[in-house]
């Protein structure tokens, strides 16, 4: 109980964040609202989306388009480009995607697959560096992609490069949502999974994103040893059994993975 329900006594509120600032998180959020599957959203979609009222999304969406960041269109909102400023900001500053850029070409152009790196945030895994492999069919993810940790093989190494008190932490409040009927759901057997994915160091993950699509995922650590990023390769499953997954794609993946954090930590000791 949050707040204190005794009969003759009264309320006890808790005590609110003065840093908190409410309104800069629901500005955020009305940006938020937008993705690849929602680019136009009308006014009462964007407040059913991030829980306003009309009226304060109203007030949000117009500030955003005198900013710059949101075109207005009849009575359609859409993001405009400058929105790129916020992202840039935070890769323009992390050496990880130049650095390991050069490393996933090499890759996907020996083993004809699709390599990405990701980092935690939250629950989800976001894309910083990403490269296809060069096929008519290509999966439609790009840098800034947010996908769940649970159900992909870069979340399972990034979970499982967690403290045991944040993987715990994680499992009590994630919503573990059913991607296809192989997704784990269940907190106990995802825990085993990252459980697994210590002692193994890799992961491998079958359709639970995504029908037809398989992949595996190594840590990339930094010069303290804590992961600081996950490498993958995702095939599809009509070209790749898992066993050739593991048997084939992972050793490269390994490779990879090792040569990215060497390069990374020499990068960092010439930039100290």
């Amino acid at each position: 109980m949050e707040i204190a329900d005794v009969p003759g006594e009264p309320a006890v509120l808790p005590p609110r964040d003065s840093t908190f600032v409410q309104s800069l998180d629901r500005g955020l959020a009305v940006i938020r609202a937008f993705d690849a599957e929602h680019p136009r959203l009308g006014l009462s979609e964007v407040a059913r989306a991030t829980g306003l009222t009309r009226a304060a999304t109203r007030r949000f969406l117009l500030t955003l388009v005198q900013l710059g960041y949101v075109r207005m269109e009849g009575r359609e909102f859409s993001l405009r480009p400058r929105v790129l400023e916020l992202g840039w900001s935070y890769l323009s500053g992390l050496t990880l995607p130049e650095v390991a850029e050069p490393h996933l070409e090499t890759l996907v152009r020996e083993i004809r697959e699709s390599s990405s790196v990701s980092v935690l945030d939250g629950d989800d895994i976001v894309y910083v560096a990403r490269v296809p492999t060069k096929r008519i069919m290509t999966e439609l993810i790009a840098v800034g992609t947010r996908l769940p940790a649970h159900a992909t093989s870069m979340g399972r190494v990034l979970l499982a490069g967690l403290s045991h008190a944040d993987l715990v932490a994680y499992l009590q409040r994630a919503v573990l949502t059913p991607y296809t009927e192989r997704t784990v759901t269940d907190p106990v057997e995802l825990r085993a999974a990252v459980e697994q994915v210590r002692r193994q160091g890799y992961a491998l993950v079958d359709q639970e994103l995504e029908q037809g699509l398989r992949s595996t995922a190594a840590p990339i650590r930094g010069d303290d040893g804590e992961v600081v990023a996950a490498l993958n390769i995702s095939a599809h499953a009509s070209r790749t059994s898992m066993a050739q997954l593991e048997e084939e794609l992972v050793p490269a993946l390994l490779r990879t993975a090792a040569d990215i954090e060497h390069d990374l930590l020499r990068t960092r000791r010439r930039a100290t």
